[in-house]
């Protein structure tokens, strides 16, 4: 049997002209555009998990409310990772951060994250996002 691994991950979103921009980081190993992500750690929420993440991975810090954007796995150290994503509404950006000399990271509008973006199941990440957005919009409001 093939070991299950539980991750998450967020979507940092901010809000640029009144129009959302998400942040997307390189992969360690090929250099594709990327959420960040990583394994849940015990005693860490999913969201909390996935925040840890987007601090050492992206410079970024921010709320991330219990709202799921979608679940997709991949193979990855001999097993299946399930990885659970969330938005994160980005409040400080950093200048440096823990990984900040292997990742690059760029804020960009949904369309062009979705030109940049090659795993499909990323792509479609975004699309969910833009369908959750009424609930994430009132999660904000009410923060």
């Amino acid at each position: 049997m093939t070991p299950l691994y539980d991750q998450s991950s967020v979507i940092p979103i901010r809000f640029t002209d009144n129009k959302i921009q998400v942040l997307l980081i390189t992969s360690l190993n090929s250099g594709q555009w990327i959420f960040p992500k990583g394994i849940i750690d015990n005693g860490l929420s999913a969201g909390e998990a996935a925040a840890q993440e987007a601090y050492e991975e992206a410079g970024v810090r921010g709320n991330v409310p219990d709202i799921l954007i979608g679940v997709y796995t991949y193979e990855k150290w001999g097993g299946t990772c399930q990885v659970k994503v969330f938005p994160m509404i980005v409040n400080e950006i950093l200048t440096t951060w823990p990984e900040s000399e292997e990742r690059r990271r760029s804020w960009v509008s949904l369309k062009k994250a979705q030109k940049m973006i090659k795993k499909k199941e990323l792509r479609m990440l975004l699309d969910n996002l833009e369908k959750k957005w009424p609930s994430i919009r009132q999660a904000i409001e009410s923060v």
